[in-house]
């Protein structure tokens, strides 16, 4: 609960959290009978429009696939409190008087079930009518932390609400209030049914053959359960996953078993003038456990619902507190338009809030609940989730980080005892094959950049839970420790990303593996390779398992594709996916290079694009992973960041030498990454190709040939540029035939040989890299500039400020929405630039 001092300087000083606070504070009168002279939820609830609607939660699914271009459900449904099912409002008259769906997460992928499993029917008996919802006068909106539906004739107004009691069950009062002068005789009618088309070509049973459903009736309510499903890209379901419906009333049920139908009913006799609430609840379980467990509590929930929304409502006063509460600027600088923002991103982190099912042993913030592969934690999305809500949901906050380090590999590790200490970079609600599990999603083949630190830092800050602080770092050393003993791979201090050993990335002699195409069988002849550790998959393409012939094939070049799954790997560990710094370009560009540089010359242009892997051994000479053969200019950065962060958590739990010690190292690499990252003839910080030899100099050559990209600010985020250096650095970063575009800071300068703004890591905006690239400016006393640019951002982004869900990442030219709907990472540095830079 947030303290009254809080609360009184949001009513002081926020006008919009002001009203929230006082239709929550009216929400919480007893409401079970209600005569029409006392406020009503809905009266009370219609004193405002600020905080309605922020997020479009409207939609009629009718498939259980509704699939955008980008692989994203269509609809935003609401979510809270972990669970696993969630909830739209009817964007049609046909669906009045139900809250459409439920989306349900299959264990791994969100599906919608029905397109409408609970609709009410309202009928007068005496007068043999009906209430249709259609001709009333309505009112439907998302509010934080629920969905309503509001409905008014002359003798009767019906208000329906949906909220979430717990991370199994969501909760729906119904109210229902006369306005007549005699009593009313009400029938209700609860109908509902399960969807039979998977998507726009395909049934159900075409991908799920059997698919089979059983409906059950109650006394008081409905059960669906589940066939067992293991298709692993597509639906997975326990053979004990169930969906559950009770009411508060008795029901009469007829099941249509075709159908997969329900038709239920119940008698009311609503006194002239007065209130009555009926309560239903909607529960989702993965197992029988997990239904037999939550019985007691359903029980609890429909006998006193009001205990449970003025929790709810409570509970997001709380988050909405700490956010105003947080935020350094003062009211008469933060704009209405700004504060919906914030509340919005704190929406979209709570929907995106998974409670403990399967393999996930402690909640977290999966990047998005409607992007079809996001229904899991990954490392990096985890840290900056945490930092989000520090300072709002401290607890969630901590269960974020702890899900993650739940899987961090130990040394007697059964499959990777060589990788102790790494935090692998993706867990889900099945672990995969090698681990005993059916998941395709689970992914040991990297972990993700260094920034747990960072999180369980901003934590500390926010809490100042010194026993969290000791739990923690431990692990945070190992971890560190980790990518010095299995990413440096010269041992020369300065880290590379790399991949772990895996069966994607070499067979079981540990031979690296790759995929080579030739355009011509010329090609072939004219070269000495040696083809005989190779399969050939297709006409001139070949599957090969050798660590010389890769080798090979890069000096003799002329190939039309090279695939290596180290490299993707390597990519996806430093987060930047298909970054120009790792090599990804496409062959137009890789043509259009080759004439501006090798007057055409593409066997030489490709060598500028090319990268190798060093195979890393331990002191017994087992093969630990692979090394990138280029020293990264951020990840040292974030290393250099969390020595300092280590140093001052050591302070804190009275190791002072321990902190002595990482300052120490921190200071020395900062004045490294200073040394070896820099071109002066470009003015900005660029990777470093190596070679395997062992130095402490700055080796190798910087590769300023493929574009500049975010990296190059991230010694400015973390303070520890020169300040010379800064200033050219920032010179760049806002000149607008670089990164200062319509939106700015894009993920490759507008000048990279390997720029498109439709390319997921080439061009497009992503909200992390845009944060530091603030922060970075701020850091350096660019403080009006960084004003300038975020304002810019609010003002071009598309739909940010609108009803639109907030997306993955931005077109830097236009400002349209892409990637990933409801994404994570962006409303979590949506909601830490409000708190700390917006004016």
């Amino acid at each position: 609960m947030p303290s009254a001092r809080k609360i009184n300087v949001i009513i002081k000083n926020k006008q919009i959290i002001a009203q929230i606070l006082l239709i929550i504070t009216k929400l919480m009168l007893p409401v079970t009978l209600i005569t029409a002279s006392s406020v009503s939820i809905a009266n009370s609830i219609k004193e405002t429009t600020d905080f309605h609607n922020l997020i479009n939660r409207f939609g009629a699914p009718h498939r259980f696939r509704m699939f955008d271009k980008y692989g994203n459900q269509q609809f935003n449904p609401v979510f809270d409190l972990g669970a696993w099912h969630g909830f739209l409002l009817p964007d049609n008259d046909k669906n009045l008087g139900s809250f459409t769906g439920p989306m349900l997460i299959a264990q791994e992928y969100s599906l919608f079930f029905a397109e409408k499993l609970e609709q009410l029917a309202i009928y007068d008996e005496r007068g043999d009518k009906a209430f249709n919802f259609a001709d009333a006068k309505r009112s439907l909106y998302s509010f934080p932390g629920g969905l309503v539906q509001q409905y008014q004739f002359p003798e009767l107004s019906v208000s329906l609400t949906l909220e979430f009691a717990s991370n199994r069950t969501a909760f729906i009062t119904t109210e229902l209030t006369s306005h007549a002068t005699q009593p009313l005789d009400l029938r209700l009618n609860f109908s509902g049914s399960l969807i039979q088309q998977w998507d726009q070509q395909h049934k159900i049973t075409d991908v799920v053959p059997g698919w089979s459903p059983k409906l059950t009736a109650s006394l008081n309510g409905i059960s669906v359960q589940f066939p067992k499903v293991s298709a692993t890209w597509d639906i997975l379901l326990s053979p004990q996953a169930s969906y559950q419906i009770q009411r508060s009333i008795p029901t009469d049920t007829i099941i249509n078993p075709e159908q997969q139908s329900y038709h239920s009913t119940a008698k009311v006799k609503l006194a002239a003038q007065q209130t009555t609430r009926i309560t239903s609840t909607q529960s989702y379980f993965h197992s029988a456990q997990e239904k037999t467990k939550e019985q007691a509590f359903i029980a609890k929930v429909l006998t006193s619902p009001e205990h449970y929304q003025n929790a709810n409502h409570q509970r997001w006063s709380g988050y909405l507190a700490s956010i105003s509460d947080n935020n350094k600027a003062t009211s008469s600088k933060v704009s209405n338009e700004q504060q919906k923002l914030a509340i919005k991103s704190l929406e979209t982190l709570i929907a995106n809030w998974r409670s403990p099912a399967g393999s996930i042993l402690h909640s977290g913030i999966t990047p998005s609940v409607t992007a079809r592969w996001f229904n899991g934690f990954w490392a990096w999305d985890s840290w900056k989730h945490a930092s989000a809500l520090a300072d709002i949901a401290p607890e969630l906050a901590k269960e974020n980080i702890l899900a993650m380090f739940d899987y961090q590999i130990g040394a007697q590790d059964k499959i990777r005892p060589q990788d102790s200490g790494m935090v692998i970079d993706a867990i889900f609600y099945n672990k995969d094959q090698a681990r005993g599990g059916i998941g395709g999603n689970w992914n040991e083949r990297n972990t993700k950049p260094p920034l747990a630190s960072w999180a369980v830092w901003q934590v500390y800050q926010a809490t100042k839970d010194k026993d969290f602080l000791a739990q923690l770092f431990p692990k945070l050393v190992s971890y560190h420790q980790w990518w010095y003993r299995n990413r440096d791979h010269n041992q020369n201090g300065l880290v590379e990303y790399g991949a772990t050993t895996h069966r994607f990335h070499n067979n079981t002699s540990g031979e690296l593996t790759f995929k080579v195409s030739y355009g011509s069988k010329n090609a072939i002849d004219n070269k000495t390779l040696d083809f005989s550790a190779c399969q050939q998959s297709e006409r001139l393409t070949y599957l090969c398992h050798s660590d010389q012939l890769y080798q090979q094939v890069l000096a003799t070049g002329q190939y039309t594709e090279l695939d290596i799954g180290a490299q993707h790997g390597a990519a996806w560990e430093s987060g930047m996916d298909n970054a120009a710094r790792f090599g990804f370009i496409s062959p137009i560009q890789l043509a259009q290079y080759a004439n501006s540089h090798y007057q055409g010359d593409i066997q030489r242009a490709q060598q500028d694009w090319q990268v190798k892997f060093f195979a890393n051994h331990n002191q017994q000479g087992k093969l630990v992973g692979y090394s990138i053969n280029q020293e990264s200019v951020e990840l040292n950065t974030y290393l250099a960041q969390e020595k300092h962060l280590l140093a001052k958590m050591a302070n804190i739990l009275n190791q002072p030498g321990v902190a002595s010690q990482y300052q120490q190292q921190a200071d020395k690499l900062s004045q490294r990454i200073n040394q070896c990252f820099y071109d002066a003839n470009t003015h900005f910080y660029y990777d470093r190709k190596i070679t395997d030899k062992t130095t402490d100099s700055c080796q190798g050559e910087l590769l300023s040939y493929r574009g500049k990209g975010p990296e190059g600010w991230s010694p400015l985020w973390a303070n520890i540029a020169d300040n010379d250096k800064a200033k050219r650095v920032i010179d760049t970063m806002l000149n607008q035939k670089e990164f200062n575009s319509h939106i700015p800071f894009g993920t490759a300068a507008l000048t990279n040989p390997a720029y498109d703004a439709n390319i997921y890591w080439r061009g497009r905006v992503w909200l992390d890299q845009f944060y530091f690239a603030i922060h970075a400016l701020n850091n350096y006393g660019y403080h009006t500039q960084a004003q300038q640019v975020l304002d810019k951002f609010y003002r071009n982004a598309q739909g940010l400020t609108a009803d639109q869900p907030i997306r993955e990442n931005y077109n830097p030219e236009t400002g349209e929405m892409q990637g990933a709907t409801n994404f994570s990472w962006s409303a979590a540095h949506l909601l830490m630039l409000y708190q700390e830079f917006q004016q």
